[in-house]
């Protein structure tokens, strides 16, 4: 996850950069008060402010005192609650959790997957960065 100013430019730069194709999934950030755009094709999450809250957003004091960059780095795992249990034994929290329905991700996720789970860690102060243990199982297509 990369948290930029302006998710417009930010878009461009790195759609032009890498190809990638962005959804807009702005209902995930709402209560953080930032815009989401995601590519999944590149593995790219981008979070900007919403506008009105630049000043206090969940990522508003990463730009203040970092810029924009990568805050978070995900880690696909097997089995969420198992990495979450490996990670806790170690000294990290989980700070959020999330685990989506088929219904939300057919909803919100475009049906791509049969699971959505993610678990944040308290790892910023050991690491620099916020690590979150990702289970994200890609529905199959089948070939014809």
């Amino acid at each position: 996850m990369i948290a930029v100013h302006d998710l417009a430019e930010a878009k461009t730069k790195y759609s032009d950069l890498l190809g990638a194709t962005f959804i807009d999934a702005d209902w995930t950030g709402e209560p953080w008060g930032i815009n989401v755009s995601i590519a999944w094709d590149a593995g790219i999450e981008l979070c900007a402010p919403m506008p009105g809250r630049e000043k206090n957003s969940a990522i508003s004091q990463f730009l203040a005192h970092r810029g924009e960059g990568v805050m978070n780095v995900f880690f696909g795992v097997d089995d969420g609650e198992a990495a979450v249990e490996r990670a806790s034994a170690l000294g990290y929290r989980s700070v959020n959790a999330l685990d989506y329905t088929q219904d939300e991700i057919d909803q919100y996720l475009g049906g791509l997957f049969t699971r959505y789970q993610e678990f944040t860690l308290d790892s910023h102060k050991r690491c620099g960065f916020s690590i979150t243990l990702a289970r994200i199982d890609e529905k199959l297509t089948s070939a014809i």
